[in-house]
């Protein structure tokens, strides 16, 4: 018989069976479609010999007014810079406290600095050591100390807390000796989840509308109050809670049976199974009876522990970075020696003290240069007061004031729709606003309102903050329930994987999904964590231009198992940047004495080459492949009917570097899994013309991969001859 060509169309099928998804491919992995043909994804290159320490969840590219190019890097600990090849550490210090001592004990790693205050920190914390001064007898030099990041492993006191020296020391040393302790800027945590009921912690997300206040004075880790004594504990302010009930500050549940002023009295600490600890002055205390039931299961959305995030943009050259949920901060690339300057909130000429202290996220207006707060405080500088759907713009050119004024342009909105403001991003004219359940836009419209605010869609909110981008004008998301698009108007996105995808995403994990532009390809691409996954291993992207034109069913998607924790284009560099997390990996930088497990990051760059370059120089494999629908003899009779025989067939390569593998597989019924004929799989280089196999069944499907460095392909058609071979 005659050879038949098979002709494919672009894209992934997942909604339809392997046999209904006539003329599709089925399943891929590390492919794209180019001009409608698969090929295999280029190849991605660390940039860098070291690998981060923690979760990078954001990227941001910006450049000086010399145009030297800079990366801004947000992770679960740290806030990093790229520049000219090198990483530096600008991380804001949320305070530091001198004349700091140290006590050791003899055979033991484990060393106890004692602070001369209260020091706010939480075991997990990053304190730097400085002016170190250690008390004689030790074993241990200074060196080992000085200008050393260490991870607070206990927190015995609000003035005691332990690290893991390098080496042992050699004798019991009572506390003596000197030193600065720098404490970092806490973060968040590296996963997002969410709480049912008493033991899942509470830092990072509260139950939504829960009353909370902060500690006025510090509590012991006794049964006492306020300083320990007494039994009354002093909050901030006592507004709205109940005149009885249980508050829960940190870890630990007390319960009180009056309120005076501000103070709860009738104080019992540790209750319903929890444990006594230190709480430093200023500590958050939140109203536990707006839990659903202590001692019961919640719902999972009502306790919701979010991730550490950050929220970068530039001023001009000056980089604004916020903590998700806490203070902004500001890093000027124009000054002396910028590189080894941290970011701060009092940076010269750039403050941001009088910004609100707790935002679920922040933006520059792109023309007129506010600051834009979201998810914010109604009081600026009670944290307390943070409201997850309120809006803050400070004044036009001047990202400090937000107090609005007859003579300023600073302001305030409310959205409506939704309980809390997921995300936003700069378009076309506009900045657009997306809540939990909506989507809104913010144009500026002058005096006397500022910025306008229009609702736009309902029903299509974002499912994390790093969930949508925008390309030429239009925006693409990710929500609980599709993908949409807006190009003024909202609207639904056709998904050829829809079902496969929401059927394997961890949708209680919506805040570490990212996504990405990568416009050499013109694709759209969300990284996201499969079920049971704790980081994001999966990716679903689409190619937005050739979807457009290609009359392809659901557009053009395609899915693949790389996962990425943050993704830049190529904007100031040639080529896009990304970031890949391994929780068993070990950080080298910046350096952590004591690292308890923070996990790695490989700072990739993307598009170079065709295999996985690692930190130490050495390659690795990028194995990819894509498998067609499960064909029959169309135009043989009925459908289906008869069996096939393949005789031979004539491989046709766009590109072939190396060897590639083709497998023929074959069923007799769409149901049955399929088996792979006896010859397969077939090694194809670009000297093979055709192959001769024996291959019989009603239904047959070909896969092209590789699985061996420095192989590329890329596909072109496939010709087999075929006839009919019986009914059975």
């Amino acid at each position: 018989m005659a050879l038949i060509t098979l002709d494919f169309l672009p894209g992934i099928d997942k909604q339809d069976t392997t046999k209904g998804a006539e003329r599709r491919f089925v399943d891929s992995n590390n492919v794209r479609f180019r001009y409608g043909l698969p090929e295999k994804v280029g190849g991605w290159s660390s940039l860098l010999p070291d690998k981060i320490v923690g979760v990078v969840r954001a990227q941001h590219p910006f450049t000086d007014l010399d145009g030297n190019r800079y990366v801004a890097l947000g992770t679960d600990k740290f806030l990093l810079l790229y520049f000219e090849g090198q990483l530096f550490d600008i991380t804001p210090i949320r305070s530091s406290l001198t004349s700091s001592t140290m006590a050791t004990t003899n055979a033991s790693t484990s060393v106890t600095i004692t602070t001369s205050s209260s020091h706010g920190a939480s075991a997990g914390d990053i304190v730097q050591l400085d002016s170190v001064t250690l008390p004689s007898g030790t074993g241990l030099s200074a060196s080992d100390f000085e200008d050393k990041k260490f991870e607070i492993i206990t927190v015995p006191s609000t003035t005691t807390f332990t690290i893991t020296a390098p080496s042992a020391a050699t004798a019991t040393v009572a506390t003596g000796g000197s030193m600065t302790c720098d404490f970092y800027e806490v973060v968040g945590p590296q996963e997002q989840t969410y709480g049912y009921g008493w033991g899942v912690g509470n830092w990072g997300g509260t139950a939504d509308s829960a009353v909370a206040t902060t500690l006025n004075g510090a509590l012991l880790n006794d049964s006492n109050g306020t300083g320990g004594t007494g039994t009354s504990i002093t909050l901030t302010s006592a507004t709205g809670f109940p005149t009885s009930g249980t508050i829960i500050v940190e870890d630990e549940l007390i319960s009180y049976t009056g309120v005076s002023s501000n103070d709860l009295t009738g104080i019992t600490r540790g209750v319903s199974g929890s444990s006594t600890a230190a709480h430093s002055d200023g500590t958050t205390v939140t109203n536990a009876s707006d839990y659903q039931g202590w001692g019961v299961a919640v719902q999972a959305d009502q306790v919701e522990l979010e991730p550490g995030l950050w929220s970068l943009d530039n001023f001009g050259q000056v980089l604004v970075a916020t903590i998700a949920n806490g203070k902004t901060f500001t890093w000027n690339a124009g000054a002396t020696s910028a590189t080894s300057v941290r970011a701060s909130t009092s940076t010269t000429d750039f403050s941001t003290s009088n910004n609100p202290t707790a935002s679920r996220t922040t933006l520059i207006s792109p023309t007129t240069r506010h600051l834009i707060h979201l998810g914010t405080e109604t009081t600026i500088g009670t944290t307390s007061t943070q409201d997850n759907m309120f809006i803050r713009f400070s004044d036009q050119e001047d990202i400090n004031t937000f107090a609005p004024s007859a003579i300023n342009a600073a302001g305030t909105q409310r959205l409506q729709d939704g309980t809390k403001i997921i995300g936003a991003l700069k378009a076309k004219e506009t900045i657009l606003i997306w809540t939990d359940t909506a989507l809104y836009t913010m144009k500026f419209i002058g005096a006397p309102f500022t910025f306008g605010f229009e609702q736009v869609g309902t029903n299509c909110g974002l499912i994390g903050k790093n969930a949508a981008v925008e390309i030429d004008g239009v925006a693409y998301w990710m929500s609980n329930n599709g993908f949409f698009l807006f190009d003024g108007t909202v609207k639904s996105l056709p998904c050829s994987v829809e079902d496969f995808v929401y059927d394997d995403i961890d949708l209680t994990k919506g805040q570490q999904i990212t996504a990405g532009v990568n416009n050499l390809f013109t694709e759209i691409i969300w990284w996201y964590p499969a079920s049971g996954e704790s980081f994001n291993n999966k990716l679903v992207a689409y190619n937005y231009l050739e979807s457009l034109g290609a009359q392809v069913p659901g557009g053009i998607w395609y899915t693949s198992s790389e996962g990425r924790t943050s993704w830049m284009d190529s904007k100031i560099y040639p080529k896009p940047y990304a970031t890949s997390f391994v929780s068993s990996d070990t950080g080298t930088f910046p350096v952590i004495q004591g690292d308890t497990g923070l996990g790695g990051t490989t700072y990739f760059e993307h598009e170079t080459g065709v295999n996985q370059v690692n930190t130490d120089g050495s390659s690795t494999a990028i194995s990819s492949f894509v498998q067609s629908y499960d064909f029959d003899l169309e135009g043989q009779g009925t459908e289906g009917e008869q069996f096939l025989a393949v005789r031979r067939f004539v491989p046709d390569f766009k590109v072939l570097e190396g060897t590639a593998k083709v497998t023929l597989a074959v069923k007799r019924f769409p149901s049955q899994d399929e088996t792979t004929t006896g010859l397969s799989p077939f090694s194809i280089t670009s000297s093979t013309t055709k192959k001769d196999t024996r291959a019989r069944g009603r239904y047959v499907n070909i896969k092209i991969e590789n699985d061996d460095v420095d192989q590329n392909w890329r596909f072109g058609t496939f010709s087999l001859d075929v006839q009919a071979d019986g009914g059975r």
